[in-house]
Order: structure tokens, then C-alpha cells, then sequence
């Protein structure tokens, strides 16, 4: 089978690598991204490996590297995409690379800080000529001239002990929310020996830091005496007021105001130098910074890449051992010959045995990636087991349609994913970074096909925005209904819908060519209909959906040599499965084939007999299908309960552990160790052929000395004991699951009537209330054309919120269910882990 019917071979694969090329191998590895390498140094700690000094410069880097990019983007600017792809640096141009961009970092930090204390400055010359400008002079003036409060004395004694006192100023700025609070607490704390106003500047002023404009309260304070200004100049440094002088005369503070203008002038021609310098240091770093990043983020795995290899004992190689597809192990072995041929001595790569379980690998494209994805959300398949992706293309599009059947629901989804997908290859588009679009635009293809089969669906359903089509001529003919039942003008009046009754002779003229006849939408007996046929679709979809799924199952076992397991469990299951259920299908369908529209009013209940068949009960009034119907279906429940002893004792081992899971396949794989099976049979085994060599013979791996021993060759071989009764309870919980799970499965495929219902009923209330009242309202009214627009606008958004995504969504996720539980679950473990080979894509991008 090809890669995408089962996962690719996959090989335990031995790496030396010259110590002086070490670096340019694993290079060289990452761009190819071929090999998912192993911790051969799992314990030793982080801090105790060879290359942890060079990981931590990387790292250093990063965080400088972190402060470039915020500072770019505090900026409003944008980095650009590095052009290619870089490779690796080597190791000595890191050194290069750190010196760039420290001085970069630490240009673009001194004029940051000068940018700074400039704002700082330049706010500071601001408020003050603010507080100069705001006229709190006079004011306060004209209130020690002439304001007199009800505690001041009329008359002063001469030679008091406040006559050498004089009036002193403190003037400033405070946020506004601040400057309440500061008045009340210099009111009490000075006991009112104090005159304060406050007033709000007119203009906002930037501020220094953020930048965003801000607004400021100015005050001013006049006070007698030197204790009351220290407790006010206290109050203020609390407030984080800012405090200016004040001169009493108003020439002086205009003489100062000019000052503060002129200096203000002559900052801001500096901090416009200072902005350019800045701007210009930024550009530099637009320029070093993304190719910059990618060479170190490379840099980086590799050195954690080397990490993970062991030392010989010598020191003059470090060996790895990664996992590669076997058809990619002459490719392996090109890379490292072309790396490390400038060092003189060359890579090798041995192909070695292995007790693990080897990773899945399935390579996808962009039409299959979606599909796989649903897979491997329920779990990612073991070692070369079937896949079930190629029928996954068909079943669940398929599945989702059954629910979501309407052509012209169908062809909106396929317009949609149509148009992502022929514009899949804009850079716009690929670069969106809305996380609802990215869902989307990531399962284009399989929109596709849901769409493309929900429009398949819905001519069968011959349904069109819940509306029939008379794509070809009715079979049924009402006139023959209408002749011999009488009905006057009166009773069609009030019956607008009529009752289909293929009884009558002349009715029924035929089978419809394609799909469900136009004329069922406009019967009164239309749901009955519908109920009946998706109902018994819907059991017969799930029953050969789930038999599919075990007879999946077969190819694991021929695959992996597990062939009495095609007795001992496949056969079992499949009698269980189709003698139960697959008895009721044949029922459905001997009954659709058998009895006629005549014989409709005493036919036999077909779920009255399938309850009978498990009670081994007779109803009289429920005559049998065919003869010896009840001694039918006494053996096939017989047979279907004999199978559970089977299912639960026919598989269990007799006491040794089987390997870790399945064996490699290919003619070069021989068992290393044998399991007792019943019969005597071998084992399955991870252990490949050790002579499997990139083209070497079989003495290179017999001669293996201390360092390929210490790189992690095999221990000896055991046979490992296995608990009986872990076993037997495993193949227990096995056997109930799948037994309970026929029934409960088979119940849960009745999810396709119930919602291809629920979505035709939701599709025809969607049109009554908005189409069929707003027609009827607009020809009420006689409104124009024009006026119509509304109304089709409406239809469409209900259309695409409710029935497209509400229901879409609602049908996709039961098609999950039914694809990963009813079906998935029958031959699929879900139990492996991936192949994450060593790569470089994601420092690209």
C-alpha cells in the first residue's frame, strides 16, 4: 500500500559524526528536515551537556534580539520578511552577530534615554511657562488687597507678632484627579493660613512617556510664615506635584515666560535631531534583525540538536541515533557525505535494530492535511497501522451532507471554500492572522467536499432553500386522487395540502428518475414520508459504516502477521455486528422489496420484530415477513451471544508479553524473540534486520566497537513475563465496549435523521417567516421592487448565520462524533506518536 493507505517505514538509524563537522551535519539535517533524533543523554541535566554554553549565547541573543523587536514596534514600525531562506551560520559568526547587535541595542538605548530626558525636559519648560501664563497673579493679588474673611481682624495691634511676616508663592502642576484632595489636606493642615487657586490648562500637554496628550491643573499657593511652606512644599512632594518659582512682579514673569518660549524652542529642534538619529538606528535594525533571527533561531536547534548526541570515548566524534523514513535514507546519506567532506573524514549512518515502537509518519498536501488532521484528533495511528485518512476523504463529507443535505445551502459553503481555494497561493491571504480565518482557510478542502456532497444530498432530498424543484416529471398523478375521491371546490379551499395515497389506482405512475419526487413537499403526509426513509437510511449508513471499519481491521492483522486474530476476533465481531444489526438492514430492505403499497396498512412492524427477535417472543398480531422467521432470528441471537466467549478468551496469550506493537515490514526484518501464542506462533517485534545497512555489508556492523555500544545498542534480548489477569481484563473491557457499542452506535447513527430533519424543518420556518410574509406583506401593500430588497437581505443573513454556520457547524461536529466513535474506534488504536523530524521550517517562517 502507499504511504497515505498505511505509514511510511520508518528506520532506527545510527549517525557519526566528526567532531569538526558535528555542526555542519546536523545543519545540513535541519534544512533537509529527514531525521527525528533521539536523547541519547536523557540523564544528564540541561546544564551538565557539551554544548550548553553555546545554547545559552543563543539564548542571550533571543532577549536582546526581544528588545530590538519591541522597540521597532513601539516606533509604529514593521519588520521586514527576510528574503530566501538563510542557512545556519556557522559557529564563528556568532560571535559577529552578538557584536552587530549589542551595539545596535546599545546605540538604540543611549538614544532612547536622550529621547527621554529631552520629553522630560520639554514637558517640565512647558508646565512652567503654563503656570507663568495661567494669570493666577492678579487674582491672588486682589485677594491679600482687599479680601477680608469673617475671622480677620478689622483692625491689626500694632507691633504684633505677625507684622515682619511676608507673603511667599508656591505654584505648580497636578493631575486633575489629584488636585481636590491636595486642596483639601492644605486647608486642614494649614488651618487655613494659606490661599490656594487652582486652574486647568486650556490645551492637554504630551506626556513625556506615553506620548498620549494629558491634561494638568495649575495652582497657587501665597502663605505667611516659614513652618506653613514647609508643611506645604512636604504636601506637594506627597501629591508628586510638579514645583516651580513664582515672581511676585508680572515684568518678571514675562521676561521668564519668554525665556521658558525660547528654550522650549531650541529642545525641539534638538529632540527633532534626536527623533531622525533615531529613526535612522531603527532602520538598521529593520535591516539586521529578521535574517539575524532565523540564523540564530537555527543556531539554537542545532546546538540542541548536538546536545542530544553521546561522546566517544575517544572525543573525536559525537554519535546520534534519529529516526528517518527508510525512503529517505539514501537522501540521509548524502547529506552527511556533502557536509562533511571539507573535514576529510566522512559522516557515516548505520541502519541499527530497536525494541521501541518507530513513529508514524503519513506525508500529507494540502488536499489531504485537513483530513488527516481529524484523524489524528482522536489519536495518532500506531506504527503501520491503516489509516483511515483516503476513506475519511469520502465518508465524512459524505456523512456531514446526509445532515446538511440542500443544494442551495451545498453550493454556498462550495462558493466559499472555492474562492479560498484558488486564492490559497496570495501572500495576503496566507498571512492573515484572524484565528476564525485561519480555522477556515486550513479546512478549505474539506469545505469543499462537504459542500460539493451536501449539494449531491440535496437533489436527492430535492431540496433548494427548502423548496422542490421539478427537475423531471411527477410519477404521481392527483388527478386520478381527485376523481375518485369527490372533492368538491369548498373542500379544496380549505385543504390546501392533500394527502398522498398510492393506493388509489392511477396514481402512481412511476419511480422519480433522480431523488424524492417534487410532489412529496406539497402532500400533507410529506414528514411521515420523510421520517420513515431517513429514519431507515440512517441504520443502514451506520451498520455498513461500522462493518467497514471492522473489516479495516483485517489488514492490520494481515499486516502485522496476526492471523488468528482474523478468527479469534474479526470473524466474531463481524457475526456479532451484521447477525444483530445486519439482520435488521436485511429486514428494512426485504420489506421496502416485498410488501407493496397495497399490503402498506397490515404490514408487519419491523421493530416489533427485531424486539421480539431478542426476547424469543411471538406478537399475533404482527404477522412474520417471510416463513420461519422466528427460528431465523432465535439463531442468529444464539449465534451473535456465542460469540462474546470468543471475543473475550480467544485472543488472550498464554503467558509471554507480545512485542511493543507490530513489525517492520519489508523482506529484511527477522524476529529477535519469541513469544508463546497459541500454536506456537512467533511474536510481533520492533527489531529490524541488522545487516540493513545505507549500502554497507554485513561486517560493518558486526565489527562495532565500545562507542557504537555506548551510543545505545541493544541489551540483551529478554522475554518479558506478562500478568495474565492484565491481559484478561483488557480483552474484557474490549469485548464489553465493542458489544455495548453496537447497540449504543447504532442508536447514535439516528443523529442523520434527527438533524437532516431538524435542518429541513429550520431551512422551511427560515423561509415562511421571511420570504413567504414579506412577499405576502409587500403585495398587501403594493410597495415597489425596490422595497424588496430588505427582505431578501434578511433571508440571506438568517440563511448564512443560522442554517450555514449554526447548523453547519452543528452537523459537522455529530459527523466528528459518528466518524471517530462509530466508525475510527472499530480497527484504530490512536495509541502512536508522530514523527517530528528535526527541521528548520519553523525558524523560516
Amino acid at each position: 500500500m502507499g504511504s497515505m493507505f498505511r505509514s511510511e517505514e520508518v528506520a532506527l538509524v545510527q549517525l557519526f559524526l566528526p567532531t569538526a563537522a558535528a555542526y555542519t551535519c546536523v545543519s545540513r539535517l535541519g534544512e533537509l528536515g529527514l531525521v527525528e533524533f533521539r536523547d541519547l543523554n536523557a540523564s544528564v541535566s540541561a546544564f551538565q551537556r557539551r554544548f550548553v554554553v553555546d545554547v545559552r549565547r543563543c539564548e542571550e541573543l533571543e532577549k536582546t534580539f526581544t528588545f530590538l523587536q519591541e522597540e521597532v514596534r513601539r516606533a509604529g514600525l514593521v519588520l521586514p520578511t527576510p528574503e530566501g531562506r538563510l542557512p545556519a551560520p556557522p559557529p564563528r559568526d556568532l560571535l559577529r552577530i552578538q557584536e552587530e547587535t549589542e551595539r545596535l541595542a546599545q546605540e538604540l538605548r543611549d538614544v532612547r534615554g536622550n529621547q527621554q530626558a529631552l520629553r522630560v525636559q520639554l514637558h517640565q519648560l512647558q508646565l512652567h511657562a503654563a503656570v507663568l501664563g495661567q494669570g493666577h497673579g492678579p487674582q491672588l493679588a486682589a485677594a491679600h488687597t482687599y479680601g477680608a474673611s469673617e475671622r480677620t481682624p478689622l483692625l491689626q495691634a500694632p507691633g504684633g507678632p505677625h507684622q515682619d511676616l511676608r507673603v511667599n508663592f508656591v505654584a505648580g502642576a497636578v493631575e486633575p484627579h489629584k488636585a481636590p484632595a491636595l486642596e483639601r489636606l492644605l486647608w486642614r493642615a494649614c488651618r487655613g493660613f494659606l490661599i490656594a487657586s487652582f486652574r486647568e490648562l486650556e490645551q492637554p500637554l504630551e506626556h513625556p512617556v506615553t506620548g498620549e496628550p494629558a491634561t494638568w491643573m495649575t495652582f497657587l499657593i501665597s502663605y505667611w510664615g516659614e513652618q506653613i511652606g514647609q508643611k506645604i512644599r512636604k504636601i506637594t512632594d506627597c501629591f508628586h506635584c510638579h514645583v516651580f518659582p513664582f515672581l511676585e512682579q508680572e515684568e518678571a514673569r514675562h521676561v521668564a515666560l519668554q525665556q521658558l518660549q525660547q528654550q522650549s524652542q531650541e529642545l525641539r529642534e534638538v529632540l527633532g535631531e534626536t527623533e531622525r538619529f533615531l529613526s535612522q538606528v531603527l532602520g538598521r535594525v529593520q535591516q539586521l534583525l529578521p535574517p539575524a533571527q532565523g540564523q540564530v533561531r537555527k543556531m539554537k536547534a542545532v546546538y540542541l540538536a548536538l546536545n542530544q548526541c553521546s561522546v566517544s570515548t575517544t572525543h573525536k566524534c559525537l554519535i546520534a541515533e534519529a529516526w528517518c523514513a527508510t525512503r529517505d535514507l539514501p537522501a540521509l546519506q548524502e547529506a552527511l557525505r556533502d557536509s562533511s567532506t571539507e573535514e576529510g573524514v566522512s559522516a557515516v549512518a548505520h541502519r541499527i535494530p530497536s525494541r521501541d515502537m518507530p513513529p508514524t509518519l503519513i506525508r500529507t498536501n494540502r488536499f489531504t492535511a485537513s483530513f488527516q488532521g481529524i484523524v489524528d484528533a482522536y489519536g495518532v495511528g500506531r506504527y503501520q497501522e491503516v489509516n483511515p485518512a483516503p476513506y475519511t476523504i469520502i465518508t465524512f463529507p459524505f456523512l456531514f451532507a446526509v445532515m446538511f443535505g440542500d443544494v442551495g445551502h451545498g453550493l454556498l459553503m462550495f462558493l466559499f471554500a472555492l474562492a479560498m481555494v484558488l486564492a490559497e497561493n496570495r501572500p495576503a491571504v496566507k498571512a492573515a492572522q484572524n484565528e476564525i480565518w485561519q480555522t477556515f482557510f486550513g479546512g478549505r478542502y474539506l469545505l469543499l467536499l462537504m459542500g460539493l456532497f451536501s449539494v449531491y444530498t440535496g437533489f436527492i432530498y430535492n431540496e433548494c432553500f427548502s423548496r422542490a424543484s421539478s427537475i423531471f416529471p411527477s410519477g404521481w398523478s392527483v388527478a386520478a386522487m381527485a376523481n375518485q375521491s369527490g372533492w368538491s371546490d369548498a373542500f379544496l379551499a380549505q385543504h390546501t395540502m392533500l394527502t398522498l395515497d398510492p393506493n388509489v389506482t392511477g396514481v402512481f405512475l412511476g419511480p422519480y428518475p433522480f431523488g424524492i419526487d417534487p410532489i412529496w413537499s406539497l402532500a400533507a403526509n410529506h414528514l411521515s414520508f420523510l421520517n420513515s426513509f431517513k429514519m431507515k437510511m440512517s441504520v443502514i449508513l451506520g451498520v455498513v459504516h461500522m462493518a467497514f471499519g471492522v473489516v479495516l481491521g483485517v489488514f492490520n492483522h494481515m499486516h502485522f502477521g496476526q492471523r488468528h486474530r482474523l478468527l479469534l476476533e474479526t470473524l466474531p465481531e463481524l457475526t456479532f455486528l451484521l447477525g444483530l444489526f445486519g439482520y435488521l438492514v436485511f429486514l428494512v430492505i426485504y420489506k421496502w422489496l416485498r410488501v407493496s403499497a397495497t399490503r402498506a396498512a397490515s404490514a408487519p412492524s419491523i421493530l416489533i420484530h427485531f424486539i421480539n427477535m431478542f426476547l424469543f417472543s411471538h406478537s399475533p398480531t404482527n404477522q412474520p415477513l417471510y416463513p420461519r422467521q422466528e427460528v431465523v432470528q432465535a439463531m442468529l441471537v444464539v449465534l451473535a451471544l456465542a460469540m462474546v466467549p470468543v471475543l473475550l478468551l480467544g485472543t488472550t496469550p498464554t503467558g509471554r508479553k507480545v512485542g511493543p506493537g507490530p513489525p517492520l515490514s519489508g523482506a529484511s526484518l527477522t524476529p529477535h524473540f519469541l513469544v508463546s501464542w497459541p500454536g506456537g506462533r512467533r511474536g510481533p517485534s520492533w527489531l529490524g534486520h541488522k545487516a540493513g545497512l545505507l549500502g554497507l555489508p554485513d561486517s560493518s556492523v558486526n565489527g562495532w566497537g565500545s562507542d557504537e555500544e555506548k551510543a545505545g545498542g541493544l541489551e540483551a534480548e529478554q522475554e518479558a513475563e506478562l500478568v495474565p489477569s492484565e491481559v484478561f481484563m483488557h480483552q474484557a473491557i474490549h469485548t464489553i465496549e465493542f458489544c455495548l457499542g453496537c447497540v449504543s452506535n447504532t442508536a447514535s447513527y439516528l443523529r442523520l435523521w434527527a438533524l437532516s430533519l431538524a435542518h429541513a424543518q429550520l431551512s422551511e420556518v427560515l423561509w415562511a417567516m421571511v420570504m413567504r410574509m414579506g412577499l405576502g406583506l409587500g403585495r398587501e401593500v403594493g410597495v415597489a421592487a425596490v422595497a424588496l430588497v430588505p427582505i431578501f437581505a434578511a433571508f440571506a443573513v438568517m440563511t448564512v448565520a443560522i442554517l450555514l454556520v449554526m447548523e453547519g457547524l452543528s452537523a459537522f461536529l455529530h459527523a466528528l462524533r459518528l466518524h471517530w466513535v462509530e466508525f475510527q474506534n472499530k480497527f484504530y488504536s490512536g495509541t502512536g506518536y508522530k514523527l517530528s523530524p528535526f527541521t528548520f521550517a519553523a525558524a523560516d517562517d
